[in-house]
């Protein structure tokens, strides 16, 4: 099966193509065929206010890129610029593994994936500003 398979929760709302979608009252699958669609799950979607981190930061840019508000070609090397500055802070190797994927996925114009794979490196960025000393 060719393109990207959603899952949905009941009563689960989806963005696709600019217009909410919500689910009916039982989970549900569905494909979507056409290339270059824009869906943004809306449980994953990052308020503005919240975008405060550097990696909360790069999963807004590319939510404003599935939600169809931003140009995937004009915002392509300013995300990869955030993501190799992710780098510099995430040197484990299951972080480098994770912002590997992003990468490619954001070359393959994979935005979906390359949401994912960000969107892992949340928790533990949470634990680094954590442990930081407060001041």
């Amino acid at each position: 099966m060719g393109g990207l398979v959603l899952t949905l929760a009941p009563k689960e709302r989806v963005l696709v193509n600019g217009a909410v979608i919500e689910n009916g009252d039982r989970r549900s699958r569905m494909s979507i065929r056409t290339p270059g669609t824009k869906i943004l799950r809306l449980r994953d979607a990052i308020h503005p206010n919240d975008a405060n981190t550097p990696v909360r930061r790069a999963c807004f840019a590319v939510q404003l890129v599935l939600s169809g508000d931003r140009d995937p070609h004009r915002t392509h090397l300013a995300l990869l610029r955030q993501i190799e500055e992710l780098s510099q802070v995430f040197t484990d190797r299951d972080s480098r593994a994770t912002l590997a994927e992003a990468t490619e996925a954001l070359i393959a114009d994979h935005h979906y994936g390359c949401l994912r794979a960000l969107r892992r490196l949340l928790p533990r960025e949470s634990r680094l500003f954590a442990a930081m000393p407060k001041s």
